[in-house]
């Protein structure tokens, strides 16, 4: 049987940085921040966020949580 151990885990928090009229896209430019404590609840991480916003010149498109694990056989 195998087991998934989370070893690190990562914020990303994306910003809208214009629009794209031929792709008809959003342009975005993203920040990442890592070594997150891996027992990071979501509350925690969008109090984080909250944090980070206001000091940022772009308006917060989407915040993602990118987590690295190890699996190995028990």
């Amino acid at each position: 049987m195998a087991v998934a151990a989370t070893i690190d885990s990562r914020l990303q928090l994306a910003f809208e940085n214009g629009y794209d009229a031929e792709a008809g896209k959003v342009i975005l430019k993203t920040k990442s921040f890592n070594n997150i404590k891996v027992t990071a609840t979501p509350d925690q991480l969008l109090a984080v966020t909250a944090a980070l916003v206001p000091l940022q010149q772009l308006p917060l498109y989407s915040i993602k949580r990118n987590d690295t694990e190890l699996i190995t056989a028990e």
